[in-house]
């Protein structure tokens, strides 16, 4: 990047400002300047791009195609920086601040009830989770490591096992009750909801309980185990969904559990972390914890029969 190339910061910020409220005094407002300090540093930028970037139509300002093009791709790279500079003042005091990216269910439904009981362990540590659903470069991304689902694939990344997914079919108590559903053939003639990306779970639950069907792949699909656990709860039909997702909604009896056969997909949930760079004492306490919380799920063999 060459300096002549970088408009000055205040100019970009000034410009997105007047092209989001279609005003320079409304933005002179938001950022604490007068109407004409926004109205020059807008100048001053279009001078320095050497294009217009604003149409002036008596008391109003609409953006050139010019601008349009423009406003989208900086109003993403102010949105960066904001973000980075964000991140980099977490860091102000502490040097024990750990980012971890997370898959969204598992951040919300796993990770963060069990929070707590990390923060009692290392209490100098905070947190900055944010969610990504798919593998990043560590060298790119600001992350000490994150949770994957898969196989344990990560391009330079060291991968360590957590658990695998133990998937359970579960209803409201109104629907099983009124569907009569008392063994595991009364799934056949249901409403099944199925996960977009376990297709084949329902298929595979059918085969462990030796039930014979051709419309195992029938019903609808979501896209988050969230709404299909909500889906199920409100009485559309019946769910495979993992049982460490639900815990709450089996203890209050919002969802009931069926039958006390379970599905253990092959993939697995695994800590990664860059295979390249040193870790922290921080991010080293952390995936030992994750660990332990994950074998004392694993060891965890309390069975949730209907009732």
């Amino acid at each position: 990047m060459k300096r002549g190339f970088i408009p000055p910061i205040d100019c970009l910020i000034a410009f997105e400002s007047a092209a989001r409220h279609g005003s320079f005094t409304r933005a002179a407002e938001e950022l604490f300047l007068t109407q004409g300090a926004v109205s020059k540093q807008v100048r001053l930028l279009e001078g320095r791009l050497g294009v217009e970037l604003f149409k002036r139509i008596r008391q109003r300002i609409v953006l050139t195609d010019a601008g349009r093009i423009y406003l989208h791709d900086i109003r993403g790279t102010l949105e960066k920086m904001t973000s980075a500079t964000r991140q980099v003042m977490s860091f102000a005091g502490s040097e024990d601040v750990l980012n971890v990216a997370v898959l969204p269910t598992f951040g919300t439904r796993w990770l963060s009830r069990r929070l707590p009981r990390f923060h009692e362990r290392y209490p100098e540590a905070s947190f900055n989770l944010s969610v990504r659903l798919r593998p990043f470069d560590f060298s790119i991304e600001p992350f000490d490591g994150a949770i994957h689902y898969g196989e344990p694939v990560w391009a330079g990344a060291i991968a360590e096992p957590l658990f695998q997914e133990e998937v359970i079919p579960v209803a409201s108590r109104a629907f099983r009750d009124r569907h009569g559903l008392h063994k595991p053939e009364d799934l056949v003639n249901v409403m099944r909801l199925h996960q977009s990306t376990r297709p084949d779970a329902w298929q595979k639950w059918f085969s462990m309980a030796e039930v014979e069907t051709d419309s195992a792949f029938q019903g609808p699909r979501f896209d988050q185990f969230t709404m299909i656990a909500q889906a199920a709860a409100s009485g559309l039909g019946v769910a495979l969904v993992p049982k460490f997702f639900i815990e709450e909604e089996l203890a209050s009896g919002t969802l009931v559990r069926l039958f006390n056969i379970s599905l253990k997909l092959s993939s697995a949930y695994h800590f990664v972390y860059p295979e390249n760079r040193t870790l922290r004492p921080v991010v080293k306490s952390f995936k030992a914890w994750l660990q332990e919380e994950a074998h004392e799920q694993q060891l965890d063999r309390e069975t949730l029969l209907p009732q």
